[in-house]
């Protein structure tokens, strides 16, 4: 069989899954998730056995650290997969409730309840985890999913759905209700993106690259998850040593995510007194620092690379941070208008009307006000997890949970009403 008919047959037993998910007991749905945990649980070591290998052969290819990182599953991040699943199976399951409903004059009782998307085409790059919070949401919210992770994550990818697909199957779920293609790179992807007769929706989520091939070629509906080049602004109202903090993590916690900060911002009021400190600061934490020349001029202890228009416009995912001095609040919106992926975005100010004009003028899919641009999360938000997070504003923005993995049906109750 070559490769598109294998993919076509896979996404044909997904189309059966997801009719059979669409109406499936949430006590079945809960109970595979639950076994799902429990089996990744029980099989860390096989797990990070295989993605030692990933690991291995990343490094032989001279891929970046930040990649590494993103790719690496640690016993504390299996552990965060497995209570991922345990919280969603906790969620209440959003299949079935009435959004609305609305009596007309005739009598007719008009609502609206939430369905499932049906079939959920995913595709990933270096994130294992992935596989599992994308498993997850989908048999949560009713849908069938087809995986198609990046290549190399490709041992760890093939030893997680191994796992949870046997766990899924002895808790009841339809064979085909989440499926891994293992085979075909690029030419896969190309085939996924156009078996609109089987697949509802695609979901990319991974590098500019990945997200803008999907977006331009594919022929199925995409949701477009996001490129994060997000912005930190420390107003001239701030407070230093909270600023500090947020700057930090924003930028040093996990620097590989989609949601840690890019570009720092800072009023040329404060710049003075606060960009040295700050550039100390994560200079001493191994930042790389590309600053205007401004920032150049003002701070000295520390190395300032000039800063280029494409320092700016770049999501590194790495300890490297463009600096920028602005004049006002408004040069630091205009600033994120222009180079911002619509991600995520953090003013830090003790001034309440500056924070609202923040909220107000921001177009981002998450804007925050004192808080670091790290919590852009389904997990953090509550949702159990994210399938990704959406940068687009049709149908679902921010990261997505399980609502965003529904869509609504009209539903009519009558008593014999006719049209005149």
């Amino acid at each position: 069989m070559d490769l598109k008919d294998h993919i076509v047959e896979m996404a044909a037993l997904s189309k059966l899954a997801s009719k059979k998910l669409s109406y499936a007991e949430t006590t079945t749905k809960n109970k595979a998730l639950l076994m799902m945990s429990d089996a990744i649980l029980n099989n860390k070591d096989y797990l990070i056995s295989e993605n030692e290998r990933d690991i291995k052969l990343a490094r032989e290819n001279e891929l970046s650290e930040a990649f590494i990182d993103r790719l690496t599953l640690t016993e504390k991040r299996i552990n965060e997969m497995a209570q991922g699943l345990k919280d969603t199976a906790a969620l209440p399951d959003p299949i079935g409730e009435v959004v609305k409903m609305w009596k007309r004059p005739n009598g007719l009782q008009i609502g609206q309840t939430r369905v499932p998307i049906g079939v959920i085409g995913m595709i990933y790059e270096s994130r294992p985890n992935v596989t599992v919070d994308a498993a997850a949401l989908c048999i949560k919210s009713g849908n069938a999913v087809i995986l198609k992770g990046g290549k190399e994550a490709l041992n760890s990818n093939l030893a997680i759905t191994k796992i949870i697909t046997d766990a899924a199957a002895k808790a009841g779920l339809p064979d085909g209700s989440i499926q891994l293609i293992d085979a075909g790179g690029r030419e896969a992807v190309n085939i996924l993106m156009r078996l609109n007769d089987y697949i509802d929706v695609i979901i990319p989520r991974g590098g500019g690259n990945l997200i803008r091939n999907v977006v331009q070629n594919s022929t199925v509906p995409v949701i477009q998850t996001g490129v994060g080049n997000c912005h930190v602004y420390v107003d001239k109202a701030a407070d230093f040593k909270m600023a500090e903090n947020i700057i930090v993590n924003a930028k040093v916690q996990r620097p590989s995510t989609c949601n840690a900060m890019e570009t720092l911002l800072v009023h040329k009021d404060i710049a003075k007194d606060f960009l040295p400190i700050m550039c100390e600061k994560l200079a001493s934490l191994h930042v790389e620092i590309r600053g205007c020349a401004k920032t150049s001029a003002i701070v000295k202890t520390v190395k300032i690379i000039p800063a280029t228009e494409k320092d700016f416009a770049t999501e590194f995912s790495d300890l490297i941070l463009s600096v920028k001095v602005v004049d006002s609040i408004d040069e630091a919106i205009d600033h994120i208008f222009k180079y911002g992926t619509k991600h995520s975005e953090a003013i830090i100010t003790n001034n309440y009307a500056n924070s609202q004009k923040f909220l107000a003028e921001v177009d981002a899919a998450a804007v925050y006000v004192n808080a670091s641009t790290r919590f852009t999360d389904g997990g953090q938000f509550g949702f159990g997890g994210e399938i990704g997070i959406s940068t687009q504003k049709l149908h679902a923005r921010g990261p997505m949970g399980l609502n965003e993995l529904t869509t609504l049906k009209y539903i009519i109750y009558g008593n014999g009403q006719i049209r005149e």
